[in-house]
């Protein structure tokens, strides 16, 4: 297995298969729920406003976890901190997840599409604070200092992901598009192989499994990401 290219700028997208092996939990059981609360109560505009306190419980928990000493980066977090470091174009992340897995291995390009755990954000003015803390509906805002004025700097149902002007920038430019752990089937991610491929973008799928978007990708690399995403790297490194 070879690439044929030295490429130059490549862009990698990561969801959820790739902190999996890291212990994060999806806080959902298999009806989609957490305990017995709808996922829309808690990671959508119209529960925050129902139940805020709800909504800060849910994202406290998810906080807890990811500050444990339960999770760590993997070996496919790793991987990828070592190919930002060795290579010698550009490289950009652009991640699904919410957790800081990536800044944790090493990476520094990473571009949060659905927000950050250990971010809060103040609604009053929109300015997003550093959070490692619970946060309670009477917290006061460290920004505006009310109370009632902080939610999860997450991007929920019916929002739209951050920094896309970015990203379609990214994607439009990259010769290497890798999509590491992703479902295909959220958008505008699932399209994100379709933008660079339509710019002349190599594009290579890392997944346990196929996908609905499989078919859009030059090479196939199927496994748990700390072992195809090891490979990868030292395939692209060579």
């Amino acid at each position: 297995m070879n690439l044929n290219f030295n490429p130059q700028h490549i862009v990698i997208l990561t969801g959820a298969g790739i902190s999996a092996e890291s212990g994060i939990r999806t806080f959902r059981d298999a009806n989609g729920l957490w305990e017995d609360h709808d996922i829309m109560e808690v990671a959508s505009p119209q529960g925050f406003d129902r139940d805020p306190e709800l909504v800060h419980r849910f994202y406290n928990l998810r906080r807890q976890q990811l500050l444990s000493d339960e999770v760590h980066p993997n070996q496919a977090h790793l991987s990828l901190a070592k190919l930002e470091e060795d290579f010698k174009g550009k490289l950009s992340i652009i991640t699904q997840n919410v957790d800081n897995l990536h800044e944790q291995a090493g990476s520094k390009n990473v571009i949060h599409m659905h927000g950050e755990l250990l971010r809060m954000k103040c609604v009053e003015t929109g300015k997003s604070l550093l959070n490692k803390r619970d946060i309670h509906v009477e917290t006061p805002c460290p920004c505006c200092l009310k109370t009632g004025n902080l939610r999860p700097d997450i991007v929920w149902f019916g929002e739209y992901p951050m920094h896309m002007a970015k990203i379609e920038e990214e994607l439009s430019q990259c010769d290497l598009f890798i999509s590491i752990g992703t479902s295909g089937v959220v958008y505008p991610a699932a399209m994100f192989v379709q933008l660079a491929k339509s710019n002349g973008a190599y594009c290579i799928e890392v997944n346990l499994e196929q996908t609905q978007v499989s078919d859009d990708f030059d090479m196939h690399m199927q496994g748990p990401a700390t072992e195809t995403v090891e490979n990868l790297v030292k395939l692209i490194l060579s």
